[in-house]
């Protein structure tokens, strides 16, 4: 066991690893607050089993739940003290914290101590207040349990960046610091502490794109953390390598082109989250091998919501599928949609998607989905290639070697 604030950790044969990042779904620390006070005094088993509550509560695709309006859901689907709790909390946060999407909440709160159990109830302690009151030490400690001034740091080395730029760096870290080893987890984390510094102005967002504020400067110097950038140095490649890189080449065609034959339900969704689509949720049709997806996007300061529709099929998308697609939008609450073909588009179909006046389609066709899948290495993975060369210049080195101690030799005789 752990003291509150303290990361866990093991001993290996000479080292300590520190066990950093460790709360998935980590919240705002707005709605860590309202969390505090709203569940201060209140049993511990309640706040755990309104969670559970809502969790069944998980609606079907014909028949989805919005959870948008707490006004409105909190009545008509809870009842008793789990009504009331809920409603506790949506008044505590001034109507800012959904009770739907709190359970981050919960495991950071039990994590970091911020919170004291008292005979099954949660109790407001000095470390609760003191966060409650934004104490620059307490709040120091908790970014550092979970790894933000990594990602400031990472932000530093540049003028700014998609998740996506982030993400090879941000999971090496975790590799080193922390449990978290699947990919769709490395990106909800480094995801979720974006969106922590930029509610807090340490980080600006631009669209999907991030950089460091000036306050984010300030702060990552106040905590000593440093990263220097890796030097590259780009080569092109020599004659002799050329016939290497080729085969290397059509190695990586056939790689391409056999993964979408793969787990295709499973990746359309990492594709988008790598695309920095927010909120991806996945409903498999029943008697469909495609995947329905709702997503959320950024454009400049707005967030819109986006229905794709995945069809695994190899045949031809004709025109009725536009119509069917796009007669769904009202429904999810979406001003465009996206459709994902293994195959091709019959003609009159791009037409059809652009239409005027109409909500817009994109259209991803089989190859169009392979380019995609290979520049953000969904489902792919890069592997070194080594080319073996003669290194001239170690043997011209050794030459000049011994003709030097020749001549020393012939000096001495």
């Amino acid at each position: 066991m752990t003291a509150p604030g303290e990361v866990g950790s093991r001993r290996g044969h000479n080292m300590t690893v520190k066990y950093l990042v460790r709360t998935p779904l980590f919240p705002l620390y707005s709605d860590l607050r309202a969390c505090v006070r709203a569940w201060a005094d209140e049993p511990v088993p309640l706040v755990l089993d309104l969670h559970n509550k809502l969790m069944e509560l998980t609606g079907t695709p014909q028949s989805p739940v919005d959870w948008t309006d707490p006004d409105t859901w909190i009545p008509e689907r809870l009842d008793g003290e789990h009504a009331r709790l809920a409603r506790k909390l949506w008044a505590a946060s001034g109507k800012r914290t959904n009770p739907r999407h709190v359970y981050g909440n919960y495991l950071l709160i039990n994590s970091a101590g911020l919170l004291a159990q008292e005979q099954g109830v949660y109790r407001l302690t000095d470390r609760s207040n003191a966060f409650l009151a934004d104490d620059a030490t307490l709040v120091e400690e908790l970014d550092r349990n979970e790894g933000l001034p990594r990602i400031l740091a990472l932000l530093a080395e540049k003028a700014s960046a998609k998740r996506s730029d982030l993400l090879d760096d941000w999971g090496n870290y975790l590799a080193q610091v922390s449990k978290i080893t699947s990919l769709s987890m490395i990106k909800d984390t480094l995801r979720r502490r974006l969106l922590n510094l930029v509610e807090r102005g340490l980080v600006d967002r631009d669209g999907n794109r991030y950089s460091l504020s000036e306050a984010g400067r300030t702060y990552l110097k106040a905590l000593g953390e440093q990263v220097s950038p890796a030097e590259q140095k780009v080569i092109g490649p020599s004659p002799s390598e050329i016939d290497a890189a080729s085969a290397i080449a059509a190695h990586n065609k056939v790689a391409r082109e056999a993964l979408v034959g793969r787990a295709f339900e499973h990746f359309v969704k990492e594709l988008l989250e790598a695309m920095d689509y927010e909120n991806v949720q996945v409903t498999k049709q029943s008697g469909d091998k495609g995947v329905d997806v709702v997503a959320n996007f950024q454009f400049g300061i707005t967030e819109i919501k986006e229905v794709v529709q995945v069809k695994r099929s190899e045949l031809t998308v004709r025109r009725p599928l536009i119509d069917q697609l796009r007669g769904a939008l009202p429904y999810h609450g979406a001003i465009r949609g996206t459709l994902i073909t293994l195959g091709r588009f019959a003609k009159g179909v791009e037409e059809a998607a652009l239409f005027p006046g109409a909500a817009p389609i994109t259209l991803i066709d089989g190859e169009r989905l392979v380019d995609l899948v290979e520049r953000h290495e969904v489902g792919l993975r890069k592997k070194p290639a080594y080319l073996l060369e003669i290194n001239e210049a170690f043997f011209a080195e050794k030459n000049l070697e011994d003709l030097t101690d020749g001549a020393m030799i012939a000096s001495d005789n």
